[in-house]
């Protein structure tokens, strides 16, 4: 078993000196783990976090107290494997409790070379992120290093600006998804038109292509590599109605080649009619070729409880999310797309879409369902809007 050690230490090293010492869990950090440091204020769903591509390159804390006692199960994951460089809890149970599980959290972890650290103040180290914002973090069990060497590590790690991580999770051939909700779902539609939906893999999560598929879509998932002229010669020939952008991890402006295609897709009147659907991710990159700007956010959103209105509607709606970047208000006004989102805790844009254009994005996660089903009517949206193509003679 690889469950908490009284006597075996573990520490987390900050880029601002902060040194906090713990228990390991997880596997062993004998070489530093090192990336940013973020945290995540969801009560339940830690295995889905872990999971989450767009967790790429961070090392992530749980603020809830309290980890690791549902164990883990292969059913929840959101991607083949821990996504995350490291796991910072408050208290690890060693000993799950759930019909479901599989096996413990810290032996999944540690099958997969993730460390993790137990008994550390999380909130004192969350009010430390939200006060000064996230930054690079060292987990290490070498107690030959000292903590200054850590701290000099955890400095001189390459910030988030700039990395195109999204590169190092997506998929690099084309596949084709046919799991749905299951028993998860309330419901469970009939689907006579079969639209097929072109989803550019970014670091996609696994429920979203669940969504979509559940919807009655067929999902062909193409790295988001894929070209301009590879789009439209699907879309031409009718093998796609429908372009989905996921969410994915680093830096939206360091995607250029994505940001690139899809603004080719964009300006092509030949493909005007497309409906297009961006989450998280996706969102920013699609702001990005309308040819808005994107910013790094303080210590970023994660969780599942965050607010959002609807402009449209004036609705508000508890949505999940996990991103570190946001788009541009200013930005976004002169590209002719209209914020349709806010985020209501700190204002940021959470939505846009293109007036008259079957296109249009989100901030927030609507597949994670905290709401539990506030915002599965952008999939409704979108889905429908693929299959009114599906139908139709030509795109033009």
């Amino acid at each position: 078993m690889h469950n908490t050690n009284a006597t075996a230490k573990a520490r987390l090293a900050l880029a601002d000196g902060s040194v906090f010492v713990g228990a390991p869990f997880g596997a062993a950090a004998e070489s530093p783990a090192v990336g940013e440091v973020v945290f995540n204020t969801a009560l339940t769903g830690y295995q889905e976090s872990l999971t989450d591509p767009s967790y790429s390159g961070q090392i992530l804390v749980q603020t809830t107290p309290l980890i690791g006692n549902t164990g883990v199960n292969p059913e929840d994951h959101e991607s083949a494997k821990p996504q995350v460089v490291g796991f910072v809890v408050h208290e690890y149970t060693p000993e799950h409790s759930n019909y479901r599980a599989t096996q413990s959290l810290s032996d999944w972890l540690a099958g997969h070379g993730v460390p993790g650290i137990a008994g550390i103040d999380t909130r004192a180290l969350t009010r430390a992120l939200r006060s000064g914002g996230v930054t690079s973090g060292v987990i290490s069990t070498d107690a030959s290093k000292t903590d200054a060497e850590l701290v000099a590590i955890a400095s001189g790690a390459a910030p988030m600006q700039g990395q195109d991580l999204a590169s190092m999770v997506a998929c690099t051939a084309p596949y084709s998804w046919d799991e749905t909700l299951g028993d998860w779902s309330p419901r469970s539609e009939p689907n006579p038109d079969a639209p097929v939906v072109l989803a550019l893999d970014c670091g996609a999560k696994r429920n979203i292509l669940r969504n979509l598929a559940h919807r009655g879509c067929s999902v062909h998932v193409v790295p988001h590599t894929v070209s301009h002229a590879e789009i439209k010669g699907l879309v031409s020939s009718g093998q796609a109605h429908g372009l989905f952008i996921s969410n994915g991890p680093g830096d939206p402006d360091a995607v250029r080649s994505t940001v690139e295609t899809l603004k080719a897709v964009l300006d092509d009147p030949d493909l005007a009619e497309l409906p297009v659907f961006g989450i998280c991710l996706g969102h920013q990159l699609l702001a990005l070729a309308l040819g808005a700007r994107t910013f790094k956010l303080a210590f970023g959103h994660r969780g599942a409880n965050q607010p959002v209105r609807d402009d449209r509607t004036g609705r508000v709606e508890i949505t999940s999310q996990n991103h570190g970047f946001a788009v541009d208000p200013e930005s976004l006004d002169a590209t002719g797309a209209v914020g349709t989102h806010v985020h209501l805790n700190d204002g940021t844009l959470a939505g846009l879409e293109i007036p008259g254009r079957p296109v249009f994005s989100v901030q927030f996660h609507p597949e994670a369902s905290p709401g539990p089903h506030d915002a599965g009517h952008l999939f409704d949206r979108f889905v429908d809007a693929a299959r009114s193509r599906a139908a139709a003679p030509t795109l033009n």
